[in-house]
Parts: C-alpha cells; sequence; structure tokens
C-alpha cells in the first residue's frame, strides 16, 4: 500500500536532486525499497559536497559526515535536516512537518529509533553511524513474518555494546537471523578477542579460530563469552528435537544455566559432533558460527567426481567412509569425466560402501534453473539412475553449485525443482528427489517442494546462502572440506561429507525389487485375516483393522466421541496371534515416514462417518478426525503467535504442510489426511480394503494411488474448488451446529495455542477467511502440482 509521506519524500528528492550530475531517481510509487533509501543517500552526498554521487553509504560519505557535529535542530543545512524528516518517514516513524525545522517530533522519533536498535537513545541527535543505519533498509521492530523476540534481544544487544567499535554499524533489529546479523556476532566475538578493530572483518579466519579454542564453556559460566555463546545459540535456533515432533528452542542469557545446556546436548546430536557434552567446546562453537563447522572432524561419507575402483573403495572403508557420493550423468561437452563407470557400483557395495546419486546438468548460473528444464533434467536422472539399476526409492540429488540470493531462490530455483517433482512423477515416482546446495537453498526448497532429504554445500561457508541460515532440519550430508586422498601410492581428490544418523545411507545395492511401503501392506494383511476369523461373519473386520491401528494414540476418550472406542478384546485377540502395532511407515512416493495410527485413525472417521451426499460442503465428525482437526490445531498455534504473523494467510502459507518447519499441520500430517480419506471413501464405496491399500501405495510397478493423493483428495472432498475449500474450513472452525464439532475445536484449539486465545467463531469474518484462504490454497497448489506432473 502506498504511503503519502513516502510519496512525498521521493518526489521532493527527486525534484530538488534530479539535476545534480550522477543523481539516480526513485520510482515516485509511496513505496519504501533501496533505490528511495539510494536517492536519499546520494542527496545527503550531494549536501556534503561529494562527488561523484553513488548509490552506496561508505566509508566516503561517513567520513565527510564526521567532519561536521552530529545532525540536530541546530543543524545549518535545512536539506540535510528534510532528509532525515524524510528518511524517518521512510523508516515507518513520524519525522516532523518534513520541512527541514527538525522540531520536537523529529528528535523523538530518532530517539525512538535507536531506542528501538539497542543504542543509546539519550538524545534526539542523528550521529553518522545512525544516518548510515536511518539510510538502510534494516528494520527495528519485529518483522511481521516471522521475526521473533530471541533474535531481537541479541540484535538489539550487539548494537548497544559494539556501537562504538570503528568496524561495527548499525544492524537491524527485527528478530530475523540473517547474513549482516552472523556478521556482527562474528565481529564481536573478535573484538572480545582482542582483534583490532579495523582486522576484525567477521570472517571466520585463524585468528579466531585459535582463539576460540582457549574460550570453552560449560553450566555455571557468566559474562561476555556465555552471552556470545549463548546468541549464536539463538540464532541457531529451534532445532528439530531427537523425536522431529516438535522444536527445542532456547534464549539470550548471560549465565549458562541447565536449560542451555540441554539445548546445546540436542544441537550437538543434531550437527552430528563428536562431543555430545552440552559444553560449548571448540566443535560446538565452529558448529554455531559457519557452515563448515570444524572442517577437520572426523566424517563417515565423501563425495568425488572420480571413479572408485576396488581398492579406492578398500582404501576408503579402512578410513572410515561408509557412504559415497557419485554422479548420475556428465553432461555433454564436460571434460570431468564423472559419471559412474561401468562395474564401479560394484566394486563400491563389495567394499562394504554405499552410494549416494548426485544428479548435475550444470547448474553454475542462475540461467540454468526453470521449470522446464528441472523436468527435462528429472527424466534424464530417472533414466540415467533406472540404467544403473537403482531400487525403487532411492533419493537423487539434484545440485545448485550456485549462490543463489533469496530472491533468486523464488525465482529459479524453486520452480526448477518443481519441475524436478513433476519429472520424477511424471515415471511413476520411482525415485525421490533430494538438494544439493546453499543451507538457504536446501530449507527452501525441502519447504517448497518436498525435497526428502539436503546435502548441504557447506565447505562455500561465504556463500550468502550459507552465512545467516543454520542448518536444514533435513540434512543428510554436509559437504565440509576438500582434499587430496592418498593411499597406497594412489591420491584422487575426495570432499569430505558429514553425515547425519537415521537420515539418507544411500544404496548398498542394485537391481531390487524395493517396495517402500511394503511394512504397511504386510501389517493390514496380518490383520484382515485376523478380523475375518474374530468377526466370524458378524461384525465389520474393515473397522476392526482400523481400531487396532489407531489404538494407542488414537483411541482414547478424545477421539471415542468422533469415531468411537477400539474394541478391547479384537486387540487382544490379535495379539495374541502375532499381531504388533505398527507405529510408521515409510510412503513409496515422498520416501517420508508417515504415522500409521493417525493415517488409520483419519481412514476410520471417514470410513465410520462418511461425507453428506447431498451437500459436498457439509462437514462432519469424520473431518475433525482428519485435515479438520489438523486446522483447528494450526489455529491455535496461529493465535499463540500472532504477535510474528498478524496474518492468518501469511502464517498458513509459512507453517501448513511445509517441510522442516515443525508444526501441528505438517506436511506428513496432510499426507496421513489426504490419504486417510482416499481408503476410507474408497472402502466405503465397496471397495476391499487390502486391494484400496496395495493400489494406493503403489504395490509392484504400476503408478500409485498416492501420486495423485493431493488431487483426489481436493476433487472428492473438496469438489474441486478453492472456494469449497475456504467455506468448509469456516464451517468447521465456526458451526456451533454439531456438539463434537464444536467439543473439538475448543480442546484442540485450546491444546494448541493456549488458554485464553480467542475461539475462532468469535473472530472476524475477514480475518478468519484470510486463514482459511491460505489453507485452500496450499491444498490446491499441491494438487495443480500433481495434476501438472501427469499432464492431467
Amino acid at each position: 500500500m502506498a504511503d503519502e509521506k513516502v510519496l512525498a519524500a521521493q518526489k521532493w528528492v527527486n525534484a530538488t536532486y534530479s539535476m545534480v550530475p550522477g543523481y539516480t531517481k526513485c520510482p515516485e510509487d509511496g513505496r519504501t525499497g533501496w533505490s528511495t533509501m539510494f536517492s536519499l543517500t546520494m542527496a545527503l552526498q550531494a549536501e556534503l559536497g561529494m562527488a561523484p554521487l553513488v548509490a552506496s553509504f561508505g566509508p566516503g560519505t561517513l567520513a565527510s559526515l564526521a567532519k561536521r557535529p552530529d545532525i540536530n535542530a541546530a543543524e545549518p543545512n535545512v536539506n540535510i535536516k528534510k532528509i532525515v524528516e524524510h528518511a524517518l518517514f521512510c523508516k515507518g516513524y513520524w519525522g516532523g512537518d518534513g520541512t527541514g525545522s527538525y522540531g520536537l517530533a523529529t528528535g523523538k522519533s530518532v530517539m525512538a529509533l535507536k531506542n528501538d536498535a539497542g543504542v543509546d537513545a539519550s538524545n534526539g541527535f542523528v550521529s553518522p553511524k545512525v544516518f548510515k543505519a536511518l539510510l538502510s533498509m534494516d528494520a527495528y521492530i519485529s518483522s511481521p513474518t516471522g521475526g521473533t523476540d530471541t533474535v531481537r534481544a541479541v540484535q538489539r544487544w550487539l548494537n548497544g555494546r559494539y556501537f562504538s567499535r570503528s568496524s561495527f554499524f548499525i544492524g537491524p533489529a527485527d528478530g530475523v537471523y540473517s547474513r549482516d546479523v552472523q556478521k556482527s556476532l562474528m565481529k564481536a566475538i573478535q573484538y572480545e578477542l582482542g582483534i583490532a578493530d579495523d582486522q576484525a572483518t567477521g570472517a571466520f579466519g585463524p585468528g579466531t579460530q585459535a582463539g576460540l579454542k582457549n574460550h570453552t564453556v560449560k553450566e555455571g559460566d557468566s559474562g561476555i563469552w556465555a552471552q556470545l555463546f549463548s546468541a549464536a545459540c539463538v540464532f541457531n535456533s529451534p532445532i528439530p528435537d531427537p523425536t522431529g515432533e516438535s522444536n527445542v528452542e532456547t534464549t539470550f542469557r548471560s549465565t549458562f544455566d541447565s536449560k542451555l545446556t540441554q539445548w546445546v546436548k540436542a544441537f550437538q546430536a543434531f550437527s552430528e559432533l563428536d562431543t555430545r557434552d552440552g559444553r560449548g567446546d571448540y566443535l560446538t562453537w565452529a558448529q554455531l558460527l559457519v557452515s563448515t563447522g570444524d572442517p577437520n572432524r572426523s566424517t563417515s561419507a565423501c563425495d568425488t567426481r572420480f571413479q572408485i575402483t576396488r581398492p579406492r573403495a578398500d582404501a576408503l572403508y579402512k578410513a572410515g567412509y561408509r557412504q559415497v557420493g557419485r554422479y548420475l550423468f556428465d553432461p555433454p561437452g564436460s571434460t570431468l569425466d564423472k559419471q559412474i563407470k561401468t562395474g564401479e557400483l560394484d566394486d563400491i557395495f563389495a567394499a562394504g560402501l554405499s552410494v549416494f546419486p548426485i544428479y548435475q546438468d550444470n547448474a553454475r548460473r542462475l540461467a540454468d534453473f526453470t521449470y522446464e528444464q528441472g523436468f527435462q533434467h528429472a527424466l534424464n536422472a530417472h533414466a540415467c539412475a533406472e540404467g544403473y539399476g537403482f531400487n525403487r526409492g532411492t533419493v537423487i540429488y539434484f545440485a545448485v553449485d550456485y549462490d543463489a540470493t533469496a530472491d533468486e531462490i523464488a525465482s529459479n530455483i524453486v520452480p526448477y525443482f518443481k519441475g524436478v517433482q513433476a519429472g520424477l512423477a511424471n515415471r511413476s515416482g520411482r525415485y525421490v528427489h533430494g538438494v544439493y546446495g546453499s543451507r538457504n537453498v536446501c530449507t527452501q526448497v525441502s519447504k517448497k517442494t518436498d525435497a526428502r532429504y539436503s546435502f548441504v554445500s557447506g565447505m562455500s561457508w561465504g556463500f550468502s546462502g550459507n552465512l545467516g541460515f543454520p542448518l536444514p532440519p533435513n540434512w543428510a550430508f554436509n559437504q565440509i572440506k576438500e582434499f587430496k586422498f592418498i593411499y597406497s601410492g594412489d591420491s584422487f581428490d575426495l570432499d569430505n561429507d558429514a553425515h547425519r544418523a537415521g537420515s539418507d545411507t544411500g544404496q548398498n545395492s542394485v537391481h531390487q525389487q524395493v517396495y517402500p511401503s511394503a511394512e504397511f501392506v504386510k501389517y493390514l494383511e496380518k490383520l484382515f485375516p485376523l478380523a475375518l476369523q474374530f468377526t466370524a461373519e458378524k461384525g465389520d473386520p474393515v473397522e476392526l483393522v482400523m481400531q487396532y491401528g489407531r489404538q494407542k494414540k488414537y483411541g482414547g476418550p478424545d477421539w471415542a466421541a468422533l469415531i468411537g472406542w477400539p474394541n478391547p478384546d479384537f486387540i487382544k485377540f490379535a495379539n495374541a496371534r502375532g499381531a504388533a502395532l505398527l507405529l510408521e511407515f515409510k510412503d513409496s512416493n515422498s520416501g517420508y515416514m508417515l504415522d500409521a495410527q493417525h493415517l488409520l485413525a483419519t481412514a476410520n472417521g471417514h470410513y465410520t462417518k462418511p461425507q453428506s451426499t447431498k451437500n459436498i460442503r457439509e462437514v462432519g465428525a469424520g473431518d475433525v478426525g482428519g485435515w479438520g482437526g489438523d486446522l483447528m490445531t494450526l489455529y491455535g498455534e496461529w493465535r499463540r503467535d500472532i504477535k510474528a504473523y498478524p496474518s492468518g494467510y501469511d502464517y498458513v502459507q509459512a507453517r501448513c504442510a511445509k517441510l522442516g518447519v515443525i508444526s501441528s499441520f505438517g506436511f506428513n500430517d496432510l499426507i496421513e489426511d489426504a490419504d486417510g480419506y482416499l481408503l476410507g471413501r474408497r472402502v466405503q464405496n465397496g471397495a476391499h480394503l487390502l486391494d484400496a491399500v496395495r493400489e494406493h501405495y503403489g504395490q509392484g510397478e504400476r503408478d500409485a494411488g498416492a501420486l495423485t493423493r493431493f488431487r483426489d483428495f481436493f476433487e472428492m472432498r473438496f469438489g474441486g474448488s478453492v472456494d469449497n475449500v475456504v467455506a468448509m474450513a469456516k464451517g468447521m472452525l465456526t458451526t456451533m451446529s454439531d456438539p463434537v464439532i464444536v467439543g473439538g475445536r475448543a480442546f484442540l484449539t485450546q491444546m494448541s495455542g493456549g488458554d485464553g486465545i480467542k475461539p475462532p467463531e468469535l473472530l472476524g469474518d475477514k480475518e478468519l477467511l484470510d486463514f482459511c484462504r491460505g489453507f485452500a490454497d496450499v491444498l490446491h497448489d499441491r494438487a495443480l502440482q500433481e495434476a501438472n506432473a501427469k499432464g492431467l
């Protein structure tokens, strides 16, 4: 939305300086942006008598300002005071009357800005460093799209403590961890190590590394090093807990207490560090501060462009390696000859190693990444992998060997990977896509395209996508060091890769008949005959199987009101005959682990309480057991996090069904909601339970129904209409006619949001519809992606 004060600033600066040589006009659109700040910066340079004018507030501008007193009401140059006033408007502060009078309102606004940034706000004067901050796009209040108070507390502390150091400048205080914030923390560490201001560059150099080796911190410590270490922990928080079901967070503190110890232990485990004792040793400092961590730590994985012969494979195994990354393809014109050679896989497997395949077709320029190229690369990668005989479910890592910015990730990288996703689905989803790239590339691609695992190019620690970003939650490999591997007179270039236990282990065989979801199919194949035997032609064996499958997590009183209690006699009967509860299984399409209990509880709900055949928009208890219940808990979380996400639409877009984002309505939950509905409905309409499950998860080489699960869910439950989804979501959150839904909603929203949140039925219509529209767009986008993949 255009702002009249910003528009006035743009018109004034353009009218006043358009004839000055070198000045660049900004758009007159009433929207603050770098172009406006650059124009105001050049205006300041013109008033300071500088030439040539440049769109940058650099050392020259700073030095020229330092020759005069801090800007205040007594400043004789009226235009400089006008620049301050207009810049304040552009930063969201009241700048006064805009005439250059620099009145009381202007002084108070300067003080407010300095206070927000965390620096001395005892007067309303603009020092050179404050002027630099004023003419930046940095924000000093929490960002409405993800800023946190914990990060902002560190940002303000850094600004306040180090503002007087000559090489330190006011950084953002918006609650968002970024490259600039990371560099500020590194400079702070360097200052405290005694490194001279002019040598404190914010780089993790030898001097910084040597100094940190003498500053191990532990529980009970306090003071500056405990604060700096705590700050680094905040910037890497939250992290997934060992179960993967919640976030482990920490706050900024001056004393290393037991809570910080627990967080550090979780971080050390998540990062696969050798030490897991909760102390801040050098290994942990390095992992917190730079994408390689300590590049000399031991690793169990590696990758190379060179052929792994049997002697090389044996030497790698003897050196402690267990996984090796190799390339599926070498593009025409390449001289690297890096693709897997005939017989190489046999040599690797015989030595006890496994292989994780990498696909790279140039991938070094932004122009290499489009949806169309991603689709074609996926088809080629599928053909190559199938030619080598890689088993169904193998993760192929598609490379981004390019330092993509956040804007470029959105404009090119994500569309490329949507093409990859569609291309693999077009070939029956035999293979699953992973991503190789910077931390931010991996994180965003995983969120937006469901990449199963990330292979992080941590060795490129200077990449903008590595500085200021934590490890992606789904990281499997992290490339940390390139060196020459030497053994028995031979040598070749090798990259050391940290490997996360419990993630992708690569493949240790090829040409095997592997069905990722076979465990779930066998589970039901065991239960169904027992249910038939138990009922002896009386009762419903399908109901018993679903009840058995949800018995532990979804069998209590909260679910009994929706779909009844599980039959305890059948549970005892089945257990006595060798049945055992299955908690999770691998999805044949995405490669992710699914919660078998949630899926079967959802199927049970839709089977027992089928939807209305007269009015598709009518919601019922069966929906609460699936998507409706998940939407209720997500609503509670939004109201809990309302300060960081005022917009319900933005919250749903950021948190609903996104990989690497811990929420009550995660990616796995949406899969389970869709699959549970589709299986429940198909069986309710007469299909045999086992046939429906085998068909859905692709038992055999035929196409699996799971390849179009979101499209089918969107079409069958919501009539293929975004407006229907919005209306049904609103109905689920506001209806008062069904006591089961009303009671479930009160319980679920408070469980996730806490006491005191506003119930959805009392929320304003526009605000609630915004939230519901977010969910509708999430579901529609996924349905559309599947339709495009299959050419539907």
